[in-house]
């Protein structure tokens, strides 16, 4: 791809989602390959332009993940991380060599702090090894992204020696990154002007922006580039990353759409799938979406004030800069009920965005309608928290199968659970200090492991006390840490599906937990 990306009255902005690599950096937030694979395949489907799909030399299953999703991917560009090492380069190369569009995304440590501190490189010697790595990657793939980690403490002089360096070994993308959250809008535009004006040949690449939202500033850097001259944003989905996160795509690409008298710019993104983009992510990596999030959390088209309300009965422009039809939130959702049947249901599936194989559809049905005969009302929030949750245990080793509580003023109570563990049932009772703690306790009797519970939290699904209640829990155990959601009727049973559940993940990635019985 050529560095032009104009030539309409709106330039072309490269959307570079990597929600599945730095996204997933974000502590408690591994997804399974499954769920990897399903994300990928929604951001393709939305327009994605570029999708980061893992760092490969990390492990075996990242480099899995990263072959499977460049063989799945049909339309956009999937990208490989690798750091300025031959073995790294390599590895990425070869991982991503089956996509339809393969990148390679090399990066090295630029800043004076990173050089001393990290690298413990000299700057003649970081300029040999961009030479060599970026030359390398292109010997093995045409498209090669380069990064200068810390861009945004770079001296501006040494920055344009790295820059043209990498553009001469064949780089065909350049990406800045505020990887510490410092800058603000005013320096990130002039870094990028003075770069693009400063380094020859720079006309031939595509410059990126790549920020941290360590201050809040990401989004507001990420467009502020683009004044600079950058035509590629790299962001995630729900702005989740490292430490505060990354600039979140769906802000991005609302910004852009909603202000375009300020923003000349478009992107190739199908915006009416932002919400559903949007749970999906929150449900792989069990991340809850703020109430309060622009664009895709639960209030952001929600108003209680008298004068907003009153406003908006008048003329919804009153207080609302777009209309949730754009993004994808439906205003009726009151549709289901225990007389729905297979076709209804199927129908509401697609309309929400989901497209399950046969198999996953018996299933969510089958759980649909054990929802219908318990609640009153089945909303499509119940719907996407059945569904998403049936999608992220369908892998599990350890199910629950039944669970029994005996609790109220007079202790102790006592939770009886009933469990499969791979193709074994196991049965327990223990007591605890209330309902919760003795139904994790028997968790804990039936799978003895030494993971640490970090976060238990509860909420509504939807409104009235039939509500289903989605539960989260954040495990660590050998410096990991993951997180899973679950959501029933039953608070407590919840509880159990979302501790299993990280439970399940603490295991797939290899922790030292093991499945037995006790009485074994």
């Amino acid at each position: 791809m050529t560095a032009s990306v104009s030539g309409s009255p709106k330039d072309r902005v490269l959307i570079f989602d990597t929600t599945l690599r730095d996204g997933e950096q974000c502590p408690g937030a591994t997804m399974t390959l499954e769920e990897k694979l399903e994300v990928a395949e929604l951001l393709d489907t939305m327009g994605v332009d570029i999708i980061e799909a893992g760092f490969p030399i990390a492990s075996n299953g990242d480099f899995e993940a990263v072959s499977l999703i460049a063989k799945q991917v049909k339309r956009a560009t999937v990208a490989g991380l690798a750091r300025a090492i031959s073995a790294d380069i390599a590895r990425a190369g070869d991982a991503v060599r089956h996509a339809a569009r393969p990148r390679i995304h090399t990066f090295v440590s630029t800043s004076p702090i990173h050089l001393a501190h990290q690298m413990r490189k000299s700057e003649e010697e970081v300029l040999e090894i961009i030479t060599n790595t970026v030359t390398q990657a292109r010997n093995l793939i045409e498209d090669i992204e380069w990064s200068a980690m810390d861009a945004t403490r770079t001296p501006i002089d040494y920055l344009c020696r790295c820059v043209e360096a990498a553009i001469k070994a064949g780089a065909t993308t350049i990406n800045l990154p505020d990887t510490v959250g410092y800058a603000t809008p005013d320096e990130y535009r002039a870094m990028f002007r003075a770069v693009r004006e400063r380094v020859p040949n720079a006309d031939k690449a595509i410059f990126s922006a790549h920020c941290h939202n360590d201050l809040g500033l990401a989004v507001a850097n990420s467009l502020a580039a683009l004044e600079g001259g950058a035509r590629q944003i790299e962001c995630t989905l729900n702005g989740i990353g490292e430490r505060a996160g990354n600039a979140a795509l769906e802000e991005i690409v609302m910004a852009i759409k909603t202000r375009g008298d300020v923003l000349p710019y478009e992107t190739g993104i199908e915006a009416t799938m932002l919400t559903r983009a949007s749970k999906l992510a929150s449900a792989a990596t069990s991340f809850p979406v703020q109430y309060n999030k622009a664009i895709v959390g639960r209030n952001a088209f929600a108003h209680e004030s008298g004068i907003h309300q009153d406003g908006m009965l008048k003329n919804a422009q009153t207080y609302e800069i777009m209309t949730p039809e754009s993004v994808g939130v439906s205003k009726t959702s009151l549709v289901m009920g225990k007389h729905s049947g297979r076709a209804a249901f199927r129908n509401k599936l697609e309309e929400l965005g989901y497209s399950l194989s046969d198999n996953q559809f018996q299933d969510a049905f089958e759980r649909f309608k054990e929802l219908a005969d318990r609640k009153k009302h089945v909303y499509d929030e119940d719907i996407e928290a059945l569904v998403d949750q049936n999608i992220a245990m369908a892998h599990d080793r350890i199910k629950l199968v039944s669970l029994h509580i005996v609790a109220g003023t007079r202790g102790p109570q006592r939770a009886t659970m009933r469990l499969q563990v791979d193709d074994r049932i196991v049965v327990e009772e223990q007591e605890g200090n209330g309902p919760v703690d003795a139904t994790f306790n028997a968790i804990k009797a039936l799978v003895p492991h030494e993971a640490v519970l970090e976060l238990y939290q509860v909420h509504a699904v939807t409104e009235g006390t039939d509500a289903q209640a989605e539960v989260s829990v954040r495990l660590s155990a050998d410096d990991r840490s993951v997180t899973s959601r679950a959501a029933d009727p039953d608070t407590l049973v919840a509880s159990a599906q979302a501790y299993l559940g990280a439970l399940n993940k603490l295991m797939s990635r290899g922790a030292r937990l093991h499945a037995q019985h006790a009485a074994e």
